[in-house]
């Protein structure tokens, strides 16, 4: 199987492992009758703050849920494909971070689902790409703007039982941590569809082995140790339909 291939598979493990924690927490809330929508992010109070935990695998209906389950496992995808590396700790600071901001700045409601973090992510996506003067990431910042430009109208107070402050606070986080991480992943002007010189060699070694080097195996490109020659010596207030 073709390198880029497998690379596409292994992106996609973890953001379907997440999906998959949000269908079954969804199921056990509505199959037990759980409320766990009072478990989300209530700002500014004490027994709000587990919520920035538990917000992001709360959602309040079938529809919410399944509004929130392509993008997130799309962006999610292209953010394992493209930065392996930086992926785990932007998604967690991502998390944290806007669920945090929401607790601080948020209106006095239960705030609940994953489309703060999807926010963040499409505008670490977007801003990224563009940074980094990438060709290939360039283009995925433009696939990003035209498949989810218009949730821009998300972080801003138009819909009441929209959480809008938690999209405004994704989307900030996503965009600070482009500029903090521009110096990290891949760089210049290749195609992502280009193989480099370690790429070939990479699929060479898989060809022949079968394995894909997890230890060793860098989307933003193979990053190799060789080790054939020596080396010189990082309250219960009520809850509206959905604050999503």
């Amino acid at each position: 199987m073709d390198i880029a291939v497998k690379r596409l598979y292994i992106s996609m493990f973890f953001p379907g492992v997440f999906l998959l924690i949000f269908w079954l927490a969804f199921w056990i809330d509505q199959s037990l009758h759980l409320n766990w929508a009072y478990h989300g992010i209530y700002p500014r109070t004490v027994s709000g703050l587990p919520g920035i935990l538990f917000y992001p695998f709360i959602h309040g209906d079938l529809k919410h849920l399944f509004a929130n389950s392509l993008p997130f496992f799309a962006l999610s995808s292209l953010l394992f494909y493209f930065y392996r590396t930086l992926a785990f700790r932007v998604l967690l600071v991502v998390y944290l971070l806007s669920g945090i901001m929401v607790w601080v700045v948020g209106r006095s409601s239960y705030h609940i689902g994953v489309s703060g973090i999807i926010y963040g992510l499409a505008g670490f996506l977007f801003v990224s790409g563009l940074l980094r003067k990438h060709i290939g990431l360039m283009a995925i910042s433009f696939l990003v703007a035209f498949q989810y430009g218009s949730m821009i109208w998300g972080v801003l107070p138009i819909e009441p039982q929209t959480s809008w402050e938690s999209h405004f606070s994704g989307l900030f986080i996503g965009v600070v941590l482009a500029f903090l991480y521009k110096q990290n992943g891949p760089q210049g002007s290749h195609l992502f569809w280009e193989g480099t010189g370690e790429d070939i060699e990479e699929e060479q070694n898989l060809d022949a082995t079968g394995e894909l080097p997890w230890n060793d195996y860098e989307v933003e490109g193979a990053e190799k140790k060789d080790t054939s020659t020596p080396c010189e010596p990082m309250d219960n207030p009520q809850i509206p339909d959905d604050i999503r």
